[in-house]
């Protein structure tokens, strides 16, 4: 994707009639589909050469904001971060190696979050790591309960 092409003409109709050809009437249910896939694999699953993750991520936003879900889309986002990080779940043992990778996904997931929902990802990040959750979680999708607990649906 170094060429640019993911750039070139309109990305976001693109995006859309990838979905669309896939059998999908948005980029969130395509996206739910796939719920522990990170956003680079989604978008290599709709275009290796022409989709990149950053557009996926933007899509799913506007979409989430057009449904009044962006508390929902921020949980997605950690879903999908946790996986690639934790594969195997909660570790054990908080040791180095782990504490990285766990400091490495939130500050990812900060970086990630909408401005609106920073400062709730922040709050969630702390409590997280304040009081870690059972060894071995890992997160199927954004309704999962403990992520309902961390950063419920509410108004922001």
């Amino acid at each position: 994707m170094s060429d640019g092409r993911p750039w070139d003409g309109d990305w976001r109709a693109r995006l859309h009639a990838r979905v669309r050809e896939r059998g999908y009437d948005s980029l969130t249910a395509f996206a739910e589909a796939r719920p522990t896939d990170t956003l680079v694999a989604l978008a290599r699953q709709l275009g290796e050469e022409d989709i990149a993750g950053v557009q996926v991520l933007s899509g799913l936003l506007a979409e989430a904001e057009r449904a009044r879900r962006v508390t929902r889309f921020v949980r997605g986002v950690l879903v999908r971060m946790y996986s690639q990080a934790l594969p195997e779940g909660w570790p054990a043992v908080l040791d180095d190696a782990h504490r990285f990778k766990v400091a490495k996904m939130l500050g990812r997931w900060f970086a990630y979050a909408p401005e609106t929902h920073q400062e709730r990802v922040d709050r969630a990040s702390d409590a997280l790591l304040a009081t870690p959750p059972p060894i071995g979680w890992r997160p199927l999708g954004p309704d999962d309960e403990l992520l309902r607990v961390l950063l419920p649906d509410d108004t922001v």
